[in-house]
């Protein structure tokens, strides 16, 4: 019988003991103010590295629009600010989806005049002032003018990127720009980048105007009318702003010059 007793505290001591021990597991998982580790998942993500154009303000002009056509193809008829305007709009996704922050001088079929207009000024000069002031009240580190080229020998191709002469960073950006273009699209004609004396590119921001490709050549200008031709481009366009961007970090300090006079 003393045996019985002693066996039955035994056992009651046992389980005290064991309900003790599993009170203090549960308490070691909710301490007040202690937060369990974040999972492998988060913690990626939290480490992954940052986008290639994060950081950096992008102003795309697509040239021409409204009241100002550009040059015209020869072939469909379609008018230069349409293409324009279409490349834009594919560059703003591509750039956008490697993190930089883009802004558009337009998005619609319109021109960047006022009216009134000063009596000084044409509508021209109006337009491009305007594309010019919006790069710097935006804080702009790079411009990328997308045109469409036209020339009366049809036998003419291939896209080709201009910068202003003496602009070394302008240079540099261009260079980047037409090796990503001649390495994404594969052109019949690999041209060179070269100074060009356009108003656009009097920025103190690097600069390039991209004519994508010549609308007067037959099989230039059916590649320039598909989007999915267009899509290609952009991707080019994006992967030149992001070789540039490992070869120069972003810099307000751009080497300077004389603003040129003419106007595109």
């Amino acid at each position: 019988m003393a045996f019985r007793r002693l066996e039955r505290k035994l056992r009651g001591l046992v389980g005290a003991l064991l309900v003790i021990g599993a009170g203090m597991t549960a308490a070691a998982f909710f301490i007040p103010g202690q937060q369990a580790d974040p999972s492998p998942a988060l913690q990626a993500e939290s480490t992954a590295p940052p986008l290639p154009l994060s950081g950096w303000t992008i102003l795309v002009d697509a040239g021409h629009g409204g009241y100002d056509g550009g040059a015209r193809a020869r072939d469909s008829g379609m008018w230069e600010k349409h293409l324009n305007l279409a490349v834009a709009r594919e560059t703003e996704k591509t750039l956008a989806a490697r993190g930089a922050r883009v802004i558009m001088t337009r998005r619609e079929d319109e021109d960047l005049c006022e009216e009134p207009r000063p009596a000084a000024l044409t509508k021209k000069r109006q337009d491009m002032l305007n594309r010019v002031e919006l790069a710097v009240q935006s804080s702009a580190d790079m411009v990328l003018s997308i045109h469409m080229n036209e020339y009366r020998d049809r036998s003419q191709s291939g896209p080709q990127v201009f910068y202003r002469k003496g602009s070394e960073a302008g240079r540099l950006l261009a260079g980047a720009m037409q090796e990503a273009l001649i390495h994404g699209l594969s052109p019949k004609k690999q041209r060179s980048a070269l100074p060009g004396d356009y108003f656009i590119l009097q920025l103190e921001v690097p600069s390039v105007l991209i004519e994508c490709g010549f609308i007067s050549n037959p099989a230039e200008e059916k590649l320039l009318l598909s989007p999915d031709y267009q899509a290609q481009l952009a991707e080019a366009i994006a992967d030149g702003a992001e070789s540039y961007v490992t070869l120069r970090p972003r810099s307000t300090s751009v080497p300077g010059g004389t603003p040129p006079a003419g106007a595109r």
